[in-house]
């Protein structure tokens, strides 16, 4: 058997709410049909966004919302997004599927949408085919109090006070779409181009990302730092709040990915030995930044994250969409884990995307709308945010996989908040339950407050439009009382979540 020794008096540091942060790109239906519908649609919505998918965003404590992109966001010019929608531009989104774009969300349908669903904003700006006085620009426009040109223009379109920008993303992905940059070349353009990414309300300061790796570049990293950091005053507090790091999880390779839905044992594993792979990325690209960072002030930001598979049969091939099992189910779990025991460094993360691209947590189709299997496990985990992480050790475990594919069969994170445990389990093995036994340093008994689990039998399972609650959160009936802990059998191809009183 399997177990679990937690130290409730060991506490690690906290685990910032941002880690379960979320990704909005004008991508495939991401934005439109999915988040925005239009004021005029005869889909309920409010001020033009869904109302169905605000709310079920609400249920998940979405903590900070990223847009425009993405590889949009260096194409993205601001000022073809505001004033009246029939006088915005229109262009042909030449990186995602070849549609029109005609700007009818921009900066401030995005702020309206984060104030419905009661989230941060991450605005990423554009410096692969931006300037610096665009960026600047776009910073007054959103947070300038007083008089100013840009400030003057935002009243005139309808908001008169400013809104709070949390984070603000220097570019995005400059090391391929968003210029080809070497990473010398462009930790030197961040430096210019933070410069004037003000803070005009000192009480509301903006968290500056830096644009970081594409998954294993060491390389990248190394060179962005050591750049950024040459000739840097001693107190660079504000100069670089965090820096990204772009991860995804895809069987097979980019060229010839695999499908979301039909899969084998080989198949299973391999997406859970690469999503697992996120724990060797945190800590190697870790050991290069406490060179320079040994005290930990610039953050991790792993803002796009998550599985990419092959689309859905009959779909444009540029809007990415693609179904969601419990396979997706998995990595999530397993991803969220590794985010929540790296607390130390990683301080913000985004899945992607949000809706109807990628490994998202809601599809829609016309008036219909479903949460997959990764909104559930999200939905699980929300009590980590803000808890403090706490010790937690597994012994009697030991890996599962074919041909070299292997993942531990356990993972685990544990994290306590208002006087509540939470412990969040991956059960890996595609065939075998695991019985695990939960000890607790201070031998006290402890009270299970809830219980529940993502699975299913068969491991392919996905919520369809007529079938749209296969995989769900249930409530879990396995867990027995045993002295001053817990024994249970975690299912085969399960997340399993445990509540207890502290």
């Amino acid at each position: 058997m399997a177990s679990l020794i937690i130290n409730e008096k060991k506490k690690k540091g906290t685990i910032a709410p941002e880690i379960y942060g979320h990704f909005s790109e004008h991508l495939g239906r991401c934005i439109y049909e999915g988040l925005y519908v239009g004021e005029e649609s005869e889909i309920e919505n409010v001020n033009g966004m869904r109302t169905d998918v605000v709310e079920a965003l609400k249920e998940l404590q979405v903590p900070v919302l990223r847009w425009p992109g993405g590889c949009f966001a260096d194409e993205y010019h601001w000022k073809d997004g505001i004033g009246p929608k029939e006088n915005r531009k229109k262009m042909i989104n030449t990186h995602w599927g070849g549609v029109v774009e005609d700007n009818s969300f921009g900066t401030h349908e995005f702020m309206e949408l984060c104030r419905q669903i009661g989230c941060k904003t991450y605005v990423n700006g554009n410096v692969g085919s931006g300037t610096v006085q665009e960026m600047s620009e776009w910073v007054e426009y959103m947070t300038f109090k007083g008089v100013s040109p840009m400030a003057d223009q935002r009243k005139a379109n309808g908001h008169e006070e400013p809104w709070t920008v949390d984070y603000f993303g220097v570019g995005n992905e400059n090391w391929g779409c968003g210029g080809n940059m070497t990473p010398e070349y462009y930790a030197n353009e961040y430096r210019r181009y933070q410069t004037y990414v003000r803070n005009y309300d000192e009480n509301k300061r903006i968290a500056k990302i830096c644009c970081g790796a594409n998954s294993d570049d060491y390389h990248w990293t190394e060179g962005v730092m050591k750049t950024a950091f040459d000739h840097t005053p001693e107190e660079y507090h504000g100069f670089m709040d965090l820096l990204s790091l772009h991860y995804y999880t895809v069987p097979g390779t980019f060229a010839e990915k695999k499908s979301a839905t039909e899969f084998n044992s080989f198949d299973w594993y391999e997406t859970l030995h690469k999503a697992y792979f996120m724990e060797t990325l945190l800590n190697r690209h870790s050991a290069i930044m406490d060179q320079y960072d040994p005290e930990k002030k610039i953050g991790m930001s792993v803002d796009e994250w998550g599985t990419w598979f092959l689309v859905e049969p009959g779909t444009n091939p540029g809007f990415l969409y693609q179904q969601n099992t419990v396979r997706d189910a998995l990595v999530a779990g397993i991803t969220l884990n590794i985010f929540n025991k790296h607390c130390d460094r990683v301080k913000l993360a985004c899945i992607a995307q949000m809706i109807n691209v990628l490994q998202a947590v809601i599809l829609t189709d016309g008036e219909k709308m479903l949460k997959t299997p990764t909104y559930h496990v999200m939905h699980m985990f929300r009590h980590h945010q803000g808890a403090e992480l706490l010790a937690s050790e597994l012994s009697g475990v030991g890996c599962v996989g074919e041909d070299g594919m292997d993942v531990p069969e356990i993972t685990e994170s544990v994290s306590e908040k208002d006087g509540i445990i939470t412990i969040t389990l991956n059960n890996a093995s595609l065939t075998e339950a695991k019985d695990l036994e939960i000890r607790f340093a201070a031998k006290e008994a402890k009270e299970l407050v809830e219980a529940k689990v993502v699975t299913a039998g068969d491991s392919h399972a996905f919520n369809s439009f007529e079938a749209p609650e296969t995989v769900v959160e249930a409530d879990f009936e396995g867990v027995k009382a045993d002295g001053d802990g817990f024994k249970l059998t975690l299912p085969k191809a399960s997340v399993v979540m445990l509540r207890v009183k502290a």
